[in-house]
């Protein structure tokens, strides 16, 4: 039977952290400051190191007991054993994802609109990540900020199917996210960039429990 996600505090990597030194190092901090799951996240490294870096990654959520995660990358999921992908619009469909992976790993699609995120859920999809919530920073390419109407009509419609809220989000500006019924918080810099990613961390959790 397929393994639940938690998603309320994701931490998703990011090329410009993951170059830090000690970019392993807060991630575990970070695990063990009560980090749920982690989406890896590189656009610019090679295969090679990509897979590197899961297989580092993986010994580190296994032993926190937590999903990871591979963006877009199928083939690196299945190498590393990886407890799911997560796929943008334009990656492999949900029915070759799945067929390739099994039924038993958890598939997420990102979506930018109401319409995109009820295909991919009637498609079959695990999860919807949807956004960006806010302007962000970090993806280049990020479409426009879509707010929090197409997660309040997610979650209307399918209110069993987790709604991941991204792009932008900060401890300032969390709230209303959470509120719209957000099952999960994916976030990048809020944490990777903090000057006490652990502090972070445990203020994400903090606002759950608001």
């Amino acid at each position: 039977m397929k393994e639940k996600v938690d998603y309320r505090i994701y931490l998703v990597t990011d090329d410009v952290y993951l170059q830090k030194k000690d970019c392993f190092e807060i991630l575990e901090a970070c695990l063990a400051a009560g980090v749920t799951a982690v989406q890896y996240r590189a656009k610019t490294k090679t295969g090679l190191a990509m897979l590197r870096d899961a297989e580092r990654m993986k010994l580190l959520t296994n032993r926190y007991q937590t999903a990871l995660i591979i963006n877009d990358r199928v083939d690196l999921a299945m190498a590393v054993d990886a407890e799911g992908v997560h796929l943008g619009q334009n990656d492999l469909p949900y029915v070759v994802a799945r067929e390739l992976l099994g039924a038993e790993k958890e598939i997420g699609i990102s979506a930018n609109t109401y319409e995109e995120g009820r295909a991919a859920i009637l498609a079959g999809a695990d999860c919807i990540g949807i956004g960006p919530i806010y302007s962000t920073p970090t993806k280049k390419d990020a479409k426009q900020p879509c707010g929090m109407n197409p997660l309040r009509a997610l979650k209307a419609e399918f209110p069993t199917v987790p709604v991941v809220a991204i792009g932008g989000i900060t401890l300032a500006n969390a709230a209303p996210v959470l509120e719209a019924g957000a099952d999960g918080l994916a976030i990048i810099s809020a944490i990777w960039a903090s000057a006490d990613p652990v502090n972070a961390v445990h203020c994400f959790i903090a606002g759950w429990s608001r």
